[in-house]
């Protein structure tokens, strides 16, 4: 039987980088996203590599919608192997001074809502297999709590780190692994708009970076798989941070 991966906010950037490198490696992937129209061509670029795939349109921050979906999939395959909490977004800028209450928790719920209301419905399935694990998305804004107006995104995504360590304590008992990837700057659409609107100060943010480029999402993907990996069995509520060595300038 095929290992299962369910990857949310998986149509694309890192998402889709990380269900083609898991496809590659025998598994079944299961997208999630909130675009249909991506969620299709994400499937069938998946299936034009040989890779068994599926689409499931919800957002993941409806908790009714996360409760239907996830057991749909758990109950159709019988277990989850993987999960990928991967939906998350910056949604917007804002200082705190002027910041809407509206704001902060539709950014709140984005990045830690989401990530809670999908792992404790995957749980009972997780359980069920053999090997399981859950692989959460922090970011470099939850160390340097984001760059000016992302101090909500920072704090969110601060919340997962600690979130992910206390899944890990939970579900040690189960034999289930939960660790994070905290990525830098990496060369995604998430950065569309600086790239579109100010090309310059895009650029200019490499020399933040030690290693002087910015990163490519396959590169996230590739420690994804490792950390679902037998070869990582023996570390869980771990944070890996991937980001070329900005933390350290």
């Amino acid at each position: 039987m095929k290992r299962i991966a369910l990857i949310t906010g998986g149509t694309g950037g890192i998402g889709f980088a990380t269900a083609k490198e898991l496809g590659k490696a025998g598994y079944h992937i299961v997208l999630n996203g909130i675009i249909l129209s991506e969620g299709k061509a994400c499937v069938e670029a998946l299936e034009a590599m040989g890779i068994s795939s599926e689409y499931y349109h919800f957002d993941c921050t409806d908790e009714d919608a996360v409760k239907q979906n996830i057991t749909k999939i758990g109950e159709k395959h019988q277990k989850i192997d993987v999960l990928i909490n991967a939906a998350g977004g910056l949604g917007g800028r804002s200082r705190f001074e002027n910041m809407e209450t509206e704001f902060y928790r539709k950014v709140m719920a984005l990045n830690l809502d989401s990530t809670f209301f999908v792992s404790r419905e995957a749980i009972p399935f997780l359980k069920k297999s053999d090997d399981a694990s859950i692989i959460n998305f922090t970011s470099i804004a939850g160390y340097n709590a984001g760059g000016p107006g992302a101090g909500i995104y920072g704090t969110a995504k601060g919340a997962v780190m600690v979130m992910t360590r206390a899944l890990a304590k939970d579900l040690a008992e189960y034999k289930i692994r939960v660790n994070a990837v905290s990525p830098g700057t990496i060369d995604t659409p998430f950065h569309q708009v600086t790239k579109d609107n100010n090309p310059q100060m895009f650029e200019s943010w490499k020399n933040s970076i030690l290693m002087k480029r910015f990163g490519e999402a396959s590169e996230v993907a590739s420690v994804i798989a490792f950390l679902v990996s037998e070869k990582a069995s023996f570390i869980t509520g771990e944070t890996v941070q991937i980001n070329g060595g900005q933390d350290l300038l």
